[in-house]
């Protein structure tokens, strides 16, 4: 009698779990970021700077191959250490020029790239591939090392004249690292200069405009963002924010590339394709009930956290952008472009940005940067000027 029960009594309590179970709502699984493309433009494949200073010249010329594309030109490679090579020698001769108190390091903007192109054309990466070492892809720390050397002994050395044969030491070293600059060469059958290539392109320089938006410059205005690697005192156009990141939206809507210069030091830059600016005091909030496991978290859980799925991020003001300016938290350090616009499973709009790491990462070398993001951490755009809503060009005064 007593098993009878407890069988009984069993199958009445197992009867009651599987009804509870079958009742019960599934708890969802949490989900990371889930993406969907809105807008996409073409872009060629992804290239790797590797441990070289040169985000700027990959860009630069990633978002002029873009550009080929969109002008029915077809697919380039272009090389981008013929405009290293350029920019470096051109920047270590101004650097002696001032005698050593200006800046000399491994790094430009994409004014040089465009720079380079209307000045000395461009030839394509088979003409120039640009790595003289026996390694596999770019490794410039020697080549930085042996450069600021040389150039430092020249610009600060103690002489009364300097003679006329330093600058060809300093092509030597450029040449022996990179390879010489080519004066002819043949692709798809044809020879050409570096200037009667570029021609041939289609590329006009003067179709490209740089912008930015910053207060202690008038808006409407242009002047040389204040930072080392703008060594050429490259222009910019002034923008307010709002109408900053109105060109960003109509040139991707329309079919256009953009070359995006951005600070990537922040938290929410993520190593592995994102580019977030979450506000932590609301996500800490949605924790709710788990806020002890919050703030008992490392910086670095922190971060791992609060860019692992969506969640709310800061309201961008102009006031801090300007702030993060002045104060050396935004600062000029990764160029790369901006290629089409998607979304997350909330309805979040993110810029669809191609780096120049190599196929790294979750995405295979591509980027999903939020817009407070990019509203908050961009220093600077390139875009072609036909990109711009007329309203804002005519007030910038651009035709």
């Amino acid at each position: 009698m007593k098993k009878k029960l407890l069988l009984a009594s069993s199958i009445f309590f197992y009867s009651l779990c599987m009804s509870a179970q079958d009742v019960a709502p599934e708890t969802p699984k949490e989900e990371g970021f889930v993406f969907t493309t809105v807008k996409e433009n073409p872009i060629t494949s992804i290239k790797n700077q590797n441990r070289s200073s040169t985000c700027w010249s990959f860009s630069g010329l990633g978002f002029l191959e873009s550009e080929l594309i969109r002008m029915g030109k077809g697919e380039h490679d272009l090389s981008e250490m013929y405009v290293v090579h350029h920019t470096m020698t051109d920047r270590a001769r101004n650097y002696v020029r001032y005698q050593g108190a200006n800046s000399f390091s491994p790094g430009g903007s994409f004014y040089d790239v465009i720079y380079c192109l209307k000045n000395y054309g461009l030839v394509p990466q088979d003409a120039m591939p640009g790595i003289m070492y026996g390694d596999s892809a770019h490794v410039h720390t020697e080549l930085d090392a042996v450069a600021e050397g040389y150039v430092n002994a020249i610009a600060k050395g103690k002489f009364s004249k300097l003679s006329p044969v330093w600058r060809d030491g300093l092509s030597r070293i450029y040449d022996t690292y990179l390879g010489e600059l080519p004066e002819t060469f043949t692709y798809e059958g044809k020879t050409y200069t570096p200037q009667t290539f570029a021609q041939s392109l289609g590329l006009n320089a003067d179709d490209y405009v740089s912008l930015t938006s910053y207060t202690h410059h008038p808006f409407y205005t242009q002047f040389p963002l204040e930072i080392q690697d703008n060594w050429r005192n490259g222009m910019s156009y002034n923008l307010p924010i709002d109408e900053f990141m109105e060109v960003m939206d109509n040139a991707v809507n329309n079919g256009y590339t953009i070359a995006w210069g951005s600070d990537v030091s922040e938290q929410g830059f993520t190593r592995n394709g994102i580019a977030v600016m979450p506000d932590a005091a609301k996500a800490a909030e949605m924790s709710g009930s788990d806020m002890a496991r919050w703030t008992g978290m490392t910086p670095a859980d922190k971060r791992a956290e609060l860019t692992s799925r969506p969640l709310p991020e800061i309201n961008v003001t102009q006031e801090m952008r300007q702030q993060a300016y002045d104060n050396w938290e935004t600062t000029d350090d990764h160029g790369m472009v901006i290629y089409g616009i998607a979304k997350d499973q909330n309805g979040k709009e993110y810029y669809m940005v191609k780096n120049s790491w190599g196929k790294s990462g979750k995405y295979d070398g591509i980027w999903y940067a939020s817009k407070p993001f990019a509203k908050y951490k961009t220093m600077n755009i390139v875009v072609n000027k036909n990109s711009i809503p007329k309203h804002i060009a005519k007030k910038l005064g651009i035709k």
